[in-house]
């Protein structure tokens, strides 16, 4: 059965690089149905996200709330502060893309907080959530908060190389110092 799961899972990741997401929804709702068959938690959880991811990918934006969210509670049981905290991280993007901005603040609180919490945090993870809570501050008008999390996410993106996020990152830097 996991080797099934892996199939599927594997199947909807080249579906999602190829940009055929019905095709990649369609393989993950199967893995999610089929690790709630054999009660696999672990790999129950990872397919939410994936899908979760997918059903974002979509516009969909209350179904990849409803996985995620679900994701986020098997991962609580699961005492796994990264992927936990990751999966979190999605449900504050969504949450602040859609304009609900305390409950994306909650989320992004969490996530910083497990974050920073754990050294063994990759700089990409913790960058992209400054990003995310940078974007927040700035919706709200809180702009010294948000010049604090551009600059810190900037320096994060800078040390692993991810251009996109440098650039962005100043871009935003100057757009809110004018």
């Amino acid at each position: 059965m996991i080797d099934k799961v892996d199939q599927l899972m594997s199947q909807a990741l080249q579906a999602r690089r190829e940009n055929r997401f019905d095709d990649a929804k369609r393989d993950l709702v199967e893995a999610v149905a089929l690790c709630r068959e054999a009660d696999e938690p672990d790999e129950l959880a990872r397919a939410l996200a994936d899908l979760g991811q997918i059903e974002r990918d979509m516009h969909h934006n209350d179904a990849s709330l409803r996985h995620y969210e679900e994701a986020v509670a098997l991962y609580r049981d699961q005492g796994d502060p990264r992927r936990l905290a990751h999966a979190i991280r999605h449900v504050a993007d969504i949450h602040r893309h859609i304009g609900n901005h305390r409950l994306a603040e909650s989320c992004y609180d969490q996530t910083l907080r497990i974050y920073r919490e754990h050294p063994e945090t990759p700089p990409l993870d913790l960058a992209n959530a400054l990003r995310g809570w940078a974007l927040l501050k700035e919706a709200v008008g809180e702009i010294a908060e948000a010049r604090a999390r551009w600059q810190e996410a900037g320096k994060l993106y800078a040390d692993v190389h991810v251009e996109a996020g440098v650039t962005e990152s100043n871009r935003r830097l100057k757009l809110l110092t004018v």
